[in-house]
Protein backbone atom coordinates (compact mmCIF):
# COMPACT_ATOMS: atom_id res chain seq x y z
CA UNK A 1 0.00 0.00 0.00
CA UNK A 2 1.32 3.70 -0.67
CA UNK A 3 1.21 6.42 1.83
CA UNK A 4 -1.76 7.47 0.21
CA UNK A 5 -3.71 4.74 0.81
CA UNK A 6 -2.89 3.39 4.27
CA UNK A 7 -4.92 3.23 7.35
CA UNK A 8 -4.34 2.78 10.81
CA UNK A 9 -6.05 0.44 12.00
CA UNK A 10 -9.46 0.57 14.27
CA UNK A 11 -10.11 1.73 17.44
CA UNK A 12 -12.48 0.10 18.81
CA UNK A 13 -13.75 0.57 22.77
CA UNK A 14 -17.08 -0.93 24.07
CA UNK A 15 -19.73 1.31 22.27
CA UNK A 16 -17.60 2.41 19.35
CA UNK A 17 -15.40 2.47 16.49
CA UNK A 18 -13.03 4.50 15.41
CA UNK A 19 -12.13 4.33 11.48
CA UNK A 20 -9.01 6.13 9.90
CA UNK A 21 -9.67 7.68 6.77
CA UNK A 22 -6.68 7.30 4.61
CA UNK A 23 -4.94 10.31 3.18
CA UNK A 24 -6.51 9.86 -0.54
CA UNK A 25 -10.04 9.76 0.85
CA UNK A 26 -9.84 12.33 3.35
CA UNK A 27 -8.87 15.04 0.44
CA UNK A 28 -11.74 13.41 -1.36
CA UNK A 29 -14.22 13.95 1.01
CA UNK A 30 -12.97 17.45 1.72
CA UNK A 31 -13.05 18.16 -2.44
CA UNK A 32 -15.85 16.10 -3.77
CA UNK A 33 -17.97 14.93 -0.37
CA UNK A 34 -20.71 13.19 -2.49
CA UNK A 35 -18.08 11.02 -3.47
CA UNK A 36 -19.43 8.18 -1.60
CA UNK A 37 -16.63 5.79 -3.35
CA UNK A 38 -14.67 7.09 -0.28
CA UNK A 39 -16.83 4.60 1.94
CA UNK A 40 -16.06 1.79 -0.34
CA UNK A 41 -16.44 -2.12 0.78
CA UNK A 42 -17.03 -0.28 4.19
CA UNK A 43 -19.85 -1.32 6.65
CA UNK A 44 -21.00 1.69 8.40
CA UNK A 45 -22.76 4.42 6.56
CA UNK A 46 -22.77 8.17 7.05
CA UNK A 47 -26.34 9.33 7.62
CA UNK A 48 -26.09 12.45 9.56
CA UNK A 49 -23.65 13.36 6.55
CA UNK A 50 -20.48 13.99 8.89
CA UNK A 51 -17.73 16.22 7.29
CA UNK A 52 -19.95 16.77 4.42
CA UNK A 53 -22.20 19.79 5.43
CA UNK A 54 -19.62 20.54 7.49
CA UNK A 55 -16.19 19.69 6.98
CA UNK A 56 -14.96 20.25 10.38
CA UNK A 57 -11.41 19.82 10.66
CA UNK A 58 -10.89 19.11 6.83
CA UNK A 59 -9.78 22.69 5.62
CA UNK A 60 -7.10 22.04 8.38
CA UNK A 61 -5.86 18.79 7.61
CA UNK A 62 -5.99 18.27 4.31
CA UNK A 63 -3.14 20.92 3.25
CA UNK A 64 -1.25 19.27 6.07
CA UNK A 65 -1.60 15.36 4.23
CA UNK A 66 -1.15 17.19 1.02
CA UNK A 67 2.42 18.37 1.86
CA UNK A 68 3.09 14.95 3.63
CA UNK A 69 0.51 11.80 3.80
CA UNK A 70 2.70 10.65 6.62
CA UNK A 71 1.18 13.00 8.54
CA UNK A 72 -2.40 11.77 8.26
CA UNK A 73 -1.79 8.57 10.65
CA UNK A 74 -2.87 10.93 13.32
CA UNK A 75 -5.68 12.85 11.46
CA UNK A 76 -9.35 12.09 10.94
CA UNK A 77 -11.50 9.01 12.15
CA UNK A 78 -15.07 8.29 11.60
CA UNK A 79 -16.46 7.83 15.66
CA UNK A 80 -18.97 4.55 14.18
CA UNK A 81 -21.80 3.08 16.71
CA UNK A 82 -20.59 -1.10 16.91
CA UNK A 83 -24.80 -1.28 17.35
CA UNK A 84 -26.08 0.39 14.46
CA UNK A 85 -22.47 0.82 11.95
CA UNK A 86 -23.61 4.50 11.67
CA UNK A 87 -20.90 7.40 11.96
CA UNK A 88 -22.13 9.87 14.64
CA UNK A 89 -18.73 12.39 14.53
CA UNK A 90 -15.41 12.34 14.24
CA UNK A 91 -12.16 12.70 15.89
CA UNK A 92 -8.78 14.11 14.78
CA UNK A 93 -5.73 15.31 16.66
CA UNK A 94 -4.48 18.72 15.39
CA UNK A 95 -1.06 17.34 14.02
CA UNK A 96 1.80 15.18 14.36
CA UNK A 97 3.20 15.18 18.15
CA UNK A 98 5.23 18.60 18.47
CA UNK A 99 9.00 19.01 19.91
CA UNK A 100 8.30 18.26 23.56
CA UNK A 101 5.11 15.63 22.41
CA UNK A 102 2.05 17.46 22.86
CA UNK A 103 -0.90 16.08 21.13
CA UNK A 104 -4.06 18.14 20.67
CA UNK A 105 -7.08 16.45 19.76
CA UNK A 106 -10.51 17.66 18.59
CA UNK A 107 -13.74 16.07 18.45
CA UNK A 108 -17.22 16.30 17.83
CA UNK A 109 -20.66 14.52 18.21
CA UNK A 110 -23.78 13.99 16.20
CA UNK A 111 -26.10 16.16 19.01
CA UNK A 112 -28.89 13.02 18.86
CA UNK A 113 -26.00 10.98 20.27
CA UNK A 114 -24.90 14.08 23.03
CA UNK A 115 -24.76 13.35 26.52
CA UNK A 116 -24.47 9.76 25.71
CA UNK A 117 -21.01 9.43 26.80
CA UNK A 118 -19.59 8.77 23.52
CA UNK A 119 -17.44 11.61 23.26
CA UNK A 120 -15.08 10.18 26.57
CA UNK A 121 -15.37 7.18 25.13
CA UNK A 122 -13.71 8.47 21.79
CA UNK A 123 -11.38 10.34 23.46
CA UNK A 124 -10.36 7.81 25.94
CA UNK A 125 -9.62 5.53 23.11
CA UNK A 126 -7.97 7.59 21.03
CA UNK A 127 -5.35 8.85 23.34
CA UNK A 128 -4.88 4.86 24.43
CA UNK A 129 -3.84 4.80 21.22
CA UNK A 130 -1.86 7.96 20.47
CA UNK A 131 0.00 7.32 23.79
CA UNK A 132 1.43 3.58 21.66
CA UNK A 133 4.14 6.13 20.58
CA UNK A 134 6.85 6.94 22.74
CA UNK A 135 7.32 10.98 21.25
CA UNK A 136 4.05 11.53 22.58
CA UNK A 137 4.48 13.08 26.25
CA UNK A 138 1.53 15.73 26.95
CA UNK A 139 -1.72 15.26 26.03
CA UNK A 140 -3.78 18.30 25.29
CA UNK A 141 -7.37 19.46 24.73
CA UNK A 142 -8.63 23.19 24.30
CA UNK A 143 -12.14 24.29 24.55
CA UNK A 144 -14.21 27.45 24.77
CA UNK A 145 -14.66 28.54 28.06
CA UNK A 146 -18.67 28.71 27.14
CA UNK A 147 -19.07 25.30 26.02
CA UNK A 148 -19.84 23.68 29.47
CA UNK A 149 -20.83 20.11 27.79
CA UNK A 150 -16.94 19.93 26.86
CA UNK A 151 -15.93 21.24 30.03
CA UNK A 152 -17.83 18.65 31.51
CA UNK A 153 -15.62 16.21 29.49
CA UNK A 154 -12.34 17.05 30.30
CA UNK A 155 -12.78 17.53 33.81
CA UNK A 156 -13.87 13.96 34.13
CA UNK A 157 -10.56 12.92 32.80
CA UNK A 158 -9.02 15.28 35.47
CA UNK A 159 -7.26 17.37 32.46
CA UNK A 160 -5.33 20.15 34.67
CA UNK A 161 -6.08 24.37 32.76
CA UNK A 162 -2.63 25.29 31.74
CA UNK A 163 -3.94 28.66 30.34
CA UNK A 164 -5.72 29.95 27.62
CA UNK A 165 -5.26 30.88 23.73
CA UNK A 166 -7.02 32.85 20.90
CA UNK A 167 -8.22 30.55 18.51
CA UNK A 168 -8.52 32.28 14.74
CA UNK A 169 -11.74 30.49 13.64
CA UNK A 170 -13.10 29.99 17.45
CA UNK A 171 -11.75 32.91 19.56
CA UNK A 172 -10.77 32.27 23.65
CA UNK A 173 -9.81 28.56 24.42
CA UNK A 174 -8.91 27.30 27.98
CA UNK A 175 -6.36 24.88 27.25
CA UNK A 176 -6.45 21.75 29.58
CA UNK A 177 -3.34 19.30 29.49
CA UNK A 178 -2.33 16.09 31.09
CA UNK A 179 0.93 14.01 30.93
CA UNK A 180 1.72 10.96 29.67
CA UNK A 181 2.81 9.47 33.17
CA UNK A 182 -0.58 10.74 34.99
CA UNK A 183 -2.91 9.37 32.10
CA UNK A 184 -1.08 6.24 32.65
CA UNK A 185 -1.74 5.78 35.94
CA UNK A 186 -5.25 6.25 36.12
CA UNK A 187 -6.49 5.31 32.56
CA UNK A 188 -4.34 2.34 31.51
Amino acid sequence: MSEWTNEEPVIETPRLELHHICAANLITLYEDPTDFSIYGDKKYSNPFRILIDDKGPLAWRVPQVKKNPLTNRWFVRWIVLKESCKIIGSTSFHGVPDESGMLEIGLGIEPTYHNKGFAKEALLGMWRWALKSPEVNILRYTVSPANAPSITVINHFGFLKVGQQIDEEDGPEDIYEMHREEFEKKFL
